[in-house]
């Protein structure tokens, strides 16, 4: 239905919208005091900030992954983590665990650094299985559970997950079905010249220049609430389920060329990531309703960790991108 029959008033929400989404522009102006270039990936972390998701993360190392985290932190003030996976991590090195005290003979908890706001989980896949699935349960279920009590996470909570795609020896790869529960993968490249020579200056100066506080926790939750207003049409809806739908059909779509490459297509929580983090990206715009283009923005990010690739697709160099890009391109906008 669209915003007539449903009596929604899309002038009064994106006034609202435009309105209430103001800090963004500071919070993003603090954060690239610090960070130079990759704005793809501040904005990226901000999409999943609002709509409540996780990231995981490629890159090789020194590209800015741990300073951008923890300057979104520090400009929203809230707790910053890190965590270095190594093989021989135990969950209890994640979540903590219960401590003798032999002076009040009792137990008492000893929290690990998941007890955070913003938790930099630094390569992944350097962790054994058990420990992975102790992250990706905090993920899910935003509570960690000790001996018998349950404690939940304080929020804003958000997971940036990160993978080096060059050294492969030594790593458990994550299994599909937990990769699949993060909202967003993204990939980030090297900085441009210009942008290289400004890091360079940064880093040998006298000062390097730091981020302050400019948004409080209870913003972000706020916006969060906001976010779930932004008008969806039935029509961006339909457009969504059939990006989705082509990646599980790509014959019935019309892309026969591609079907061969793909092993297994995306799940429904690819099309609620996508409707999410299409919202989250308008917000950031200061607009209270979705167009195409958000969601064309954020198809990659959302897709190309849920689609499985044949052994065809890895012989011939085809990657999620390309067939991601296919798709894009062969689905009709509304």
């Amino acid at each position: 239905m669209n915003a007539t029959e449903t009596g929604i008033d899309i002038r009064e929400i994106n006034e609202k919208i435009a309105r209430e989404s103001a800090f963004i522009d500071l919070l993003r102006m603090e954060m690239n005091k610090v960070i130079v270039g990759q704005e793809k990936l501040s904005e990226r972390l901000i999409i999943a900030l609002l709509a409540n998701g996780h990231i995981l993360l490629e890159g090789v190392p020194g590209l800015a992954k741990t300073l951008a985290i923890n300057t979104l932190a520090t400009a929203i003030d809230v707790d910053f983590s890190r965590i270095q996976f190594t093989p021989d991590l135990l969950p209890a090195d994640l979540i903590g665990t219960m401590v003798y005290s032999q002076r009040n003979e009792e137990f008492t908890l000893r929290k690990g650094p998941i007890f955070s706001n913003f938790i930099l989980a630094d390569e992944i896949n350097r962790a054994p299985a058990k420990v992975q699935s102790a992250l990706l349960e905090v993920m899910q279920e935003r509570q960690v559970t000790i001996g018998d009590t349950s404690y939940r996470m304080e929020e804003p909570f958000l997971v940036l997950a990160t993978q080096n795609p060059v050294e492969q020896e030594g790593t458990y790869p994550l299994p599909e079905a937990q990769v699949d529960r993060f909202m967003l993968k993204v990939i980030i490249d090297y900085p441009k010249k210009e942008e290289e020579k400004r890091i360079i200056r940064q880093n040998i100066g006298k000062q390097r220049p730091f981020a302050s506080p400019v948004v409080k926790p209870q913003d972000i939750i706020n916006a969060r609430n906001l976010v779930t207003e932004i008008y969806l049409d039935e029509k961006i809806e339909n457009y969504i389920v059939d990006l989705v739908f082509a990646t599980r059909d790509p014959e019935g779509a019309g892309l026969g060329s591609v079907k061969n490459y793909i092993s297994f297509g995306a799940s429904p929580r690819a099309s609620i990531s996508l409707a999410i983090a299409a919202r989250a990206y308008a917000f950031i715009h200061h607009r209270g309703y979705v167009i195409p283009e958000d969601v064309r923005e954020v198809c990659h990010d959302v897709l190309r960790h849920r689609i499985g690739l044949s052994y065809e697709a890895e012989a011939d160099n085809v990657t999620t991108q390309h067939i991601i890009t296919e798709i894009l391109n062969k689905v009709e906008v509304p």
